[in-house]
C-alpha cells in the first residue's frame, strides 16, 4: 500500500487548504500534521529543512519534499493524473496553458489584493491588530477590477478555464472562502452575477465542503 503524502499545517491557512483540495479533488491519501504557529514551529530547524521560509505549508510525498501551494497542486496533478479528477490541471497542452494563465492571473493579480483583505478584515480583529483602512480600501478597488475581469470571462464559460472544473476555479477557493464567509465583503462576489454563479459552484464541490469541515473542527 502506498505510504501517505504528508501535508504540513493548519487547515485554516488558505496556502494549506488549497493542497488539501487538490489531493481531496485527486483522492489521493494523505496525513495532515498540524504545526503550531502560535507556538513558532515552523520557524524551529527541523520543519525548517523541509520548508527554508519557515511558512506553510510544507509536503513530503516519501522522499520529495515541496513548500509553494500551488506548485505543490500541480506535483499532485502530475504525478497522481490516473487518480481523482483526471482533468483537474488538464488533459492536452491547450487545457493546460489555459489552466496555467489562470493560475497566473489569481496568484499575480486576484490573490495579493484578498490576501489583504482576508488579513485586514478576517484575522486582524482575532488577533487584536489594528486595521489598515487605507490598505483595505485600496485592496477593495484592485480585487473589483479583477472580479470585473472574471465577470467577463465567466460569461463566456463556465469556469475560469473552460467549461470544466480546475485547478484554476480551486485555487481561489480559500481566500474567497474567508471574503465570503467570515467578512463583510462578500458583495464583491456575489453581486456580480457570473462571478456568483461561479463561486456558488465551486464552493459546493465535495471536495471543498470537506476542507471547511476540517477548518471548523479545528
Amino acid at each position: 500500500m502506498a505510504t501517505p503524502v504528508k501535508v504540513y499545517g493548519p487547515p485554516l491557512s488558505t496556502a494549506v487548504s488549497r493542497v488539501l483540495a487538490c489531493l481531496l479533488e485527486k483522492d489521493v491519501d494523505f496525513q495532515l500534521i498540524s504545526i503550531n504557529l502560535a507556538k513558532g514551529e515552523h520557524k524551529k530547524a527541523d520543519f525548517i529543512k523541509i520548508q527554508p521560509f519557515g511558512q506553510v505549508p510544507a509536503f513530503q510525498d516519501e522522499n520529495i519534499s515541496l513548500f509553494e501551494s500551488r506548485a505543490i497542486c500541480r506535483y499532485v496533478c502530475e504525478k497522481y493524473k490516473e487518480k481523482g479528477n483526471k482533468g483537474l490541471y488538464g488533459t492536452n497542452p491547450l487545457a493546460k496553458a489555459s489552466i496555467d494563465q489562470w493560475l497566473e492571473a489569481e496568484g499575480q493579480s486576484f490573490n495579493p489584493p484578498s490576501s489583504a483583505l482576508v488579513f485586514q478584515l478576517a484575522f486582524a480583529p482575532r488577533m487584536k491588530l489594528k486595521q489598515d483602512e487605507g490598505l483595505i480600501k485600496q485592496s477593495e478597488a484592485k480585487l473589483a477590477k479583477v472580479l470585473d475581469v472574471y465577470e467577463k470571462r465567466l460569461g463566456e464559460t463556465q469556469f475560469l478555464a473552460g467549461d470544466e472544473f480546475s485547478l484554476a476555479d480551486l485555487s481561489h477557493l480559500p481566500n474567497t472562502q474567508y471574503l465570503v464567509n467570515a467578512t463583510d465583503r462578500g458583495e464583491l462576489f456575489t453581486s456580480r452575477e457570473n462571478v456568483g454563479r461561479w463561486w456558488g459552484e465551486i464552493s459546493s464541490r465535495e471536495s471543498w465542503k470537506k476542507v471547511v469541515e476540517m477548518q471548523k473542527s479545528t
